[in-house]
């Protein structure tokens, strides 16, 4: 039974993984006894983090920090300094390169920031990139100018905006499906003929599936990464 932990820049979430299936891990009171290792990646730095990784030093639990590489199997990265592309970033790229194989994939995060990958069918990162979230999008504006408001109920929505409200909302919204738009365009511009596999994750990732028929959510992305890095690193296949 592997121990995942993703150290975010605000939380820490675990789940115990065994026999490909996720539980969840309640960290006040961990079955170390059946834990064989823990895997886990660090965005920001966490104190709790530092008692865990002692913790399974205490109970002889070997522990392996995700990294980004180069390489890793069969898929490639697409930033020449491997440091600057977040741990997220890669390990969503390791899971849809996993479970969605030789097929190009659109993979988006939508949490505080929303990140947007493309991976092309042939296994190599083509890029992608970070826009303001859409909380952030919108607090921004409010924040900033003297006529922008929300009044805290409207939903987001692809709609045009009729009042200020909705007008915001919608804008952040409608901004966000046309990046995602464009990176289809991209992959056509790298001779990706066949359909793209859409697939979010993160906060406002089930909003935005909505939008786009075919298209994927799936809350644990980033923890399936964490679990397929480790396979991919066991086996040596990082470089």
């Amino acid at each position: 039974m592997r121990l995942l932990i993703d150290v975010g820049n605000t939380s820490l979430k675990a789940v115990l993984w065994q026999n490909q299936q996720a539980q969840p891990a309640n960290i006040n009171n961990l079955p170390w006894q059946h834990i064989t290792e823990v895997v886990y990646a660090c965005v920001g730095k966490s104190e709790l983090m530092a008692e865990l990784l002692a913790q399974a030093s205490t109970h002889g639990v070997p522990s392996f920090e995700a990294n980004v590489t180069k390489q890793l199997g069969k898929l490639s990265c697409a930033y020449d300094q491997v440091g600057n592309l977040g741990i997220d970033r890669w390990l969503a790229l390791i899971a849809g390169f996993t479970l969605y194989p030789d097929t190009p994939c659109i993979i988006v995060d939508a949490g505080t920031a929303t990140t947007i990958d493309v991976l092309a069918d042939n296994c190599v990162h083509l890029g992608g990139w970070i826009l303001p979230g859409l909380d952030l999008m919108t607090t921004s504006l409010t924040q900033n100018t003297q006529r922008v408001f929300d009044d805290g109920t409207t939903p987001f929505e692809d709609k045009l905006g009729k009042n200020t409200p909705n007008g915001l909302k919608n804008g952040a919204l409608v901004a966000t499906i046309g990046a995602i738009e464009r990176a289809k365009h991209h992959l056509v511009q790298n001779n990706c003929s066949q359909m793209p596999k859409i697939i979010f994750a993160g906060g406002y990732g089930a909003l935005l599936q909505q939008q786009f028929t075919g298209s994927i959510f799936d809350s644990l992305l980033v923890m399936k990464g964490l679990n397929y890095w480790r396979d991919l690193s066991k086996h040596g296949q990082k470089v």
